[in-house]
């Protein structure tokens, strides 16, 4: 109903305003940049970078805790006379440390993947320009870089250590290099199975719990039962038992390639032919652990 000026009857918040579209004539960055930008802040988060203080003090703690070891290590050989090398070999750290790693994996992953799910974001993601393999790559890139960082630059202050210490340049660069490869090894490895039970459910305590017990009890269990059977002298039964347990898959691994001290009951470890099953073990976690969370995402609704 119209009045004699011509206006509209109405309260204020009645009034539609057209306000019309503009379009946009910019530079579009694309699926790549998307992807990139997916996985620097999934990698941030990773650390409590860019989120509350109080997401910090876990993934901070945890870091703080395996470069306080390492720096422990370094004080050690530097002040303890006629020490020729470090009191620890670098493929051991990570084995030794192997708790703090699991800890990080079960509080991060859950944070990378649960919160998307639970809040109905991932359709989000996938509507443009990103799709599925863009976003399941940046969420495992970044997931396993966090964890790389994490048992490496422990690794970093043992080599640096060592050399302020000059100890055998050779012996420890080599050493150094070895420790690398295997802890880049198990940030695939640890990564791909936890962001498989993180992204299985959206609770964040349920996956928090399921990731634990992926990573550390099964590592109990498998040690138990190693510890039996070198009891009951069943020594053979020790190198396939390591199978069933993350961590002593890459025990496996990097004892038969790395020159690894094994940390097996007995200290045996497996030789070349069982370290090739090791290997493929490993890698067809990795593979399976990518093509699950594949699947799992196709699965989301748009």
């Amino acid at each position: 109903m119209s009045t004699e000026t011509g206006t509209v009857a109405g309260s204020d918040a009645s009034r539609i305003h057209n306000i019309g579209y503009r379009s946009y004539d910019g530079v579009r960055l694309g699926r790549a940049y998307a992807r990139r930008s997916l996985y620097s802040q999934s990698l941030r988060g990773s650390f409590g970078l860019g989120r509350s203080a109080k997401s910090k003090v876990l993934p901070m703690l945890l870091c703080g805790v395996m470069c306080l070891v390492a720096l422990i290590l370094v004080a050690v050989a530097i002040a303890t006379p006629n020490m020729t090398k470090l009191p620890i070999r670098y493929t051991d750290f990570a084995i030794y440390l192997q708790a703090v790693i699991g800890l990080f994996i079960a509080s991060q992953a859950p944070q990378s993947v649960s919160r998307d799910l639970r809040f109905k974001s991932v359709p989000l993601y996938f509507s443009r320009p990103i799709e599925r393999a863009d976003y399941v790559v940046a969420k495992y890139a970044a997931m396993a870089s966090a964890l790389l960082v994490l048992t490496g630059l422990p690794l970093v202050i043992l080599y640096v250590g060592s050399l302020l210490a000059k100890f055998d340049f050779a012996d420890q660069t080599k050493g150094f290099g070895q420790g690398m490869v295997s802890v880049a090894l198990l940030s695939v490895l640890f990564a791909g199975l936890g962001l498989v039970v993180a992204a299985l459910t959206p609770r964040r305590g349920f996956g928090v719990a399921a990731v634990i017990a992926v990573m550390t009890i099964t590592y109990g269990a498998v040690s138990t039962v190693q510890a039996i059977a070198w009891q009951t002298s069943s020594a053979d039964a020790i190198t396939w038992l390591g199978l069933f347990s993350p961590i002593t898959l890459i025990d496996g691994v990097q004892t038969a390639f790395l020159g690894a001290a094994s940390a097996f009951p007995g200290g045996e470890g497996p030789g070349a032919a069982a370290g090739v099953v090791y290997l493929i073990v490993v890698l067809a976690l990795v593979a399976g652990s990518y093509a699950v969370l594949m699947r799992r995402y196709r699965r989301v609704g748009l």
